[in-house]
């Protein structure tokens, strides 16, 4: 084996069916193959699921982001765990470019689940020795984990794209007080300043947006609206029709994970000055599926990159949410 590089043999990579390209992107990367996955469903639906190499005394990667359709990810996640552990895998990874359930991150009403602790739990037991993922939704996710756990950021990725462009009359918007230092962080890497908007949130699909007092915007004629992950979009539409009432022609919105379910596509790409959607394939986003406002930008080289360091013992710190930009 070359100094720096992953061994081939010394390591084995999968895919569940959540987003094989990204996982075959990641393996690219690395040099090594992106190994067979057979995923079957039985006459009553339970899923049966076989790896198609051998990973005795090996160690064990397996890609899949809790995209939708999430509890059937889920469970093949937890499965092909399961599976390396009891085939004798050295060490047994889960790499979760989405990590969908950190939205569930603490108790604000009776009678519910924490569920992101629950999953965390559950990946313990189904045989993960160690986790990554990027971007989770609240800070506090990765203090559930009781194994080694990576949060990695999108970041740089974000910065390099937008370090291209012509920002001037340009300022970040942060679309509530929870994704305010994040968007911070990333204002700063590109030379722009920030503001915060405040969110009431009324439901799953409604929301409020005030905060943002016209001083702010003082000087800018575009936006980028940065967040973690867009849904269903409501608080994306309320930001964009608060900043267009503020005199804010252009906007651009920009998040890592875009999950756009309920025509939340459809509905930004609607508002009139919105001109650009950039988001990562953490999720994967069908082609029939995309617009010509959308701009998808790959995180593989990141969750490449931290594999490569982890493997080689080496620090992987500038890649963390709260780290610096990957070097170039």
């Amino acid at each position: 084996m070359e100094s720096g590089t992953i061994d081939p043999g010394d390591v084995r990579f999968f895919s569940g069916n959540a987003n094989p390209q990204l996982a075959k992107d990641i393996a690219g990367y690395l040099g090594v193959p992106l190994e067979e996955t057979a995923i079957t469903r039985f006459s009553n639906d339970n899923l049966r699921i076989q790896l198609g190499a051998s990973v005795r005394s090996r160690k064990v990667f397996i890609v899949q982001p809790l995209s939708p359709p999430v509890n059937d990810h889920l469970v093949e996640l937890l499965m092909m765990l399961d599976i390396a552990r009891a085939a004798s895998a050295r060490e047994v990874q889960a790499i979760i470019p989405y990590f969908s359930f950190a939205r569930s991150d603490k108790k604000d009403a009776p009678r519910i689940s924490i569920t992101a602790r629950l999953v965390a739990d559950l990946l313990k037991a189904s045989g993960a020795t160690q986790v990554m993922t990027m971007m989770l939704h609240s800070p506090q996710v990765h203090g559930f984990f009781s194994m080694p756990a990576d949060p990695l950021s999108s970041r740089p990725v974000l910065q390099h794209y937008f370090q291209q462009r012509d920002l001037s009359q340009t300022i970040v918007v942060a679309p509530d007080r929870g994704i305010a230092e994040s968007a911070f962080r990333f204002a700063e890497g590109i030379g722009l300043q920030s503001v915060t908007a405040h969110k009431v949130r009324i439901s799953d699909t409604e929301v409020k947006v005030g905060g943002i007092i016209p001083q702010q915007l003082e000087g800018s004629k575009r936006a980028i609206i940065y967040d973690d992950e867009i849904a269903t979009g409501g608080t994306i539409r309320e930001v964009s029709h608060l900043l267009a009432k503020e005199g804010i022609e252009d906007i651009c919105v920009v998040c890592t994970h875009g999950v756009f379910v309920r025509n939340a596509m459809e509905k930004l790409v609607a508002v009139p000055q919105i001109s650009e959607i950039v988001t990562t394939d953490t999720v994967c986003i069908p082609p029939e599926k995309r617009h010509k406002k959308l701009t998808i930008l790959s995180v593989a080289r990141i969750f490449g990159e931290a594999i490569r360091r982890n493997y080689l013992r080496q620090s992987i710190g500038s890649l963390f949410v709260f780290g610096n930009d990957i070097e170039e």
